[in-house]
């Protein structure tokens, strides 16, 4: 089954909303495709449409925060993030006011709206603003486990959801969700692919096709950028001598460069190869061709664990 991270989130808002009266949502007139529509739908005089005023968005957020309300700020993350970084900043992370940006349509995998839409900088954004929590959830059920963790947390957290639906993991792949924590979906011995959104499933697809060459590689789902689980890291350092970052953003300032701290802080001598956008902007094209063209897909990353 496939499922869209931003159908999870507006689906777990209306279940968190059942059992936490704090919960509002607030969203720059794109509710039907962040999908916060359907907590509108259900809890109407929660909901708040801004509109087309993405500053105005946190900062409306920050304020019903210092009440007690826990706000979740949902539009397009080129919008929410790129647009209203400032007010992100000095408005919901200087004074660590208790905001959630959940952001959809992150990534180049944002189909015909291309380039001008597809947010490839937000995590390197995020991870720099001090005190900011950045989780970039790999399926639908990792979504539901987020946003209700992220509620429980005081402080403001980044949550990127995509826009193309994806793999929901079954049976071993279920793991427990917890905000800093690192999944290990599979062991290997030869590399380790740390992966986050959905990078995931290709990261699990990949280590497949490796394995048809030989090659045996552990695949470990970094759902949190920030914090990092930095034992992870230097865990599969030391085992595999071998890392590979996957991430549907920029190399610049990302998950690989996270990974790359560690392994630098910590003089460990390990390859790092990394998946990503490399310093281009996106286009428009269809997910599937746009994930080939950007060398993000299982075959690619195949290639380059094989070229290391």
């Amino acid at each position: 089954m496939n499922k869209a991270t931003r159908q999870a989130y507006g689906e777990a808002l209306v279940e968190l909303a059942k059992t936490n009266d704090k919960v509002v949502v607030l969203d720059a007139d794109l509710a039907h495709a962040t999908m916060t529509s359907i907590f509108k739908d259900a809890y109407p005089d929660r909901h708040y449409n801004v509109g087309i005023a993405e500053a105005d968005l946190v900062d409306i957020a920050g304020g019903m925060s210092t009440t007690g309300l826990v706000p979740f700020c949902s539009t397009f993350a080129m919008f929410g993030i790129g647009r209203a970084f400032e007010q992100i900043r000095n408005s919901i992370a200087y004074p660590r006011l208790n905001v959630k940006l959940a952001m959809t349509h992150a990534g180049i995998t944002v189909g015909p709206d291309g380039g001008s839409h597809a947010c490839i900088e937000d995590i390197a954004l995020m991870r720099v603003v001090p005190g900011m929590t950045v989780v970039v959830p790999a399926d639908a059920n990792e979504t539901y486990a987020c946003v209700a963790a992220a509620a429980e947390m005081d402080g403001p957290v980044y949550i990127r959801l995509a826009r193309m639906a994806t793999p929901v993991f079954e049976g071993d792949m279920v793991k427990p969700f917890t905000l800093g924590k690192a999944n290990v979906l599979r062991e290997g011995s030869d590399v380790a692919i740390f992966a986050c959104g959905i990078m995931v499933a290709e990261a699990l697809k990949a280590a497949d096709l490796l394995a048809e060459q030989g090659v045996s590689a552990a695949v470990i789902n970094m759902h949190t950028i920030k914090p990092l689980d930095a034992d992870c890291v230097r865990e599969y350092a030391k085992r595999c001598g071998k890392l590979v970052a996957a991430e549907e953003a920029s190399t610049i300032g990302g998950l690989g460069d996270a990974i790359s701290s560690v392994l630098v802080d910590g003089q460990l001598p390990a390859k790092l190869i990394r998946v990503g956008v490399q310093d281009v902007f996106g286009q428009s094209g269809e997910p599937e061709e746009l994930m080939r063209e950007y060398g993000l897909d299982a075959e690619s990353i195949v290639k380059k664990v094989l070229e290391a």
